[in-house]
């Protein structure tokens, strides 16, 4: 019976001080946990589904963080044939920490003015006045969606240069570089789909606005898990200008009941982040102190 991956310690046996193969429970682990965010972003993306990818993630770097303890695993990366290659790792962390902060900016500018509408909201008495209340929460998202745009595109940028590397090599001194790009390429792909959800589709288009407040307005109280595959930032957003277009008080209490959703799945989404940030940091430092022993 083969031991669990997480009791795997250095030893005499010729495995645990090697690089690890197909077969080395580590490496095993990571390749499952690859496969399984790899069919969960082919699915649709809800905020559960980006909960799921996050707390994935997490589990892929605890193994990454196995794999560099390996003895020869940092032989391999302190290789000076190897330094461009692992430099290009560092410089993609660096880029993915960079990303990971705008999300983080992200979700929290879109949690503080979900905050102060709500705190307006429940001061006012009728919808006059809630104009500029209104404009300064679409202002917040717009600039959301402007970081978000840059974030995107250099992630696009960094996976077409991913696209083309080869991630498959059966010379074992070079196999943990290749597991560790393929870690990366999916880690783009997660945070992809994280700051697309933030971001949501232009609202500032027509048919984009009317699809969402339509879905909005007809959407039934009671549905199946399967169907609500709902956005709820998108779906607050949609709510609060749904509301100064109708001018009607009965939608304020919806209106406040979605902005408090979105204010529950940034928190989840933020904490899911968070916990990943720390791991993509620690990830980096061990490469880091490795390179300099």
């Amino acid at each position: 019976m083969a031991s669990s991956p997480l009791n795997v310690q250095p030893s005499s046996h010729a495995r645990s001080n090697s690089l690890p193969s197909r077969q080395h429970p580590i490496t095993s682990q990571i390749d499952e946990n690859l496969n399984r965010l790899r069919a969960s972003q082919s699915a649709s993306i809800s905020s559960s589904s980006i909960g799921n990818q996050l707390n994935c993630l997490q589990d892929l770097y605890d193994y990454v963080d196995m794999l560099l303890q390996l003895p020869l695993a940092q032989q391999a990366l302190a290789q000076e044939q190897q330094r461009k290659c692992v430099e290009e790792l560092l410089d993609g962390s660096l880029l993915l920490l960079d990303v990971c902060g705008t999300a983080k900016d992200a979700l929290l500018q879109t949690k503080e003015c979900t905050q102060e509408l709500q705190s307006i909201l429940r001061r006012r008495r009728g919808v006059e006045g809630l104009s500029n209340d209104v404009r300064k929460y679409i202002t917040c998202r717009k600039a959301v969606r402007k970081a978000i745009c840059k974030a995107l595109k250099n992630l696009k940028h960094m996976e077409n240069k991913l696209s083309s590397s080869s991630f498959s090599n059966d010379d074992e001194t070079v196999a943990v570089i290749s597991t560790l790009k393929q870690v990366e390429a999916v880690t783009i792909s997660t945070l992809e789909s994280l700051l697309s959800f933030i971001s949501g589709p232009d609202a500032e288009s027509k048919s984009s606005r009317w699809s969402l407040v339509s879905k909005l307005m007809h959407q039934k109280k009671v549905m199946c898990e399967e169907e609500q595959k709902i956005n709820e930032i998108v779906n607050a957003e949609a709510t609060v200008r749904s509301l100064i277009k109708s001018g009607n008080m009965k939608h304020v209490e919806n209106v406040q009941n979605e902005l408090q959703n979105s204010e529950m799945c940034i928190q989840d989404l933020d904490e899911g982040l968070e916990s990943f940030f720390r791991r993509l940091i620690k990830a980096r430092v061990t490469i880091l102190n490795i390179l300099n022993c």
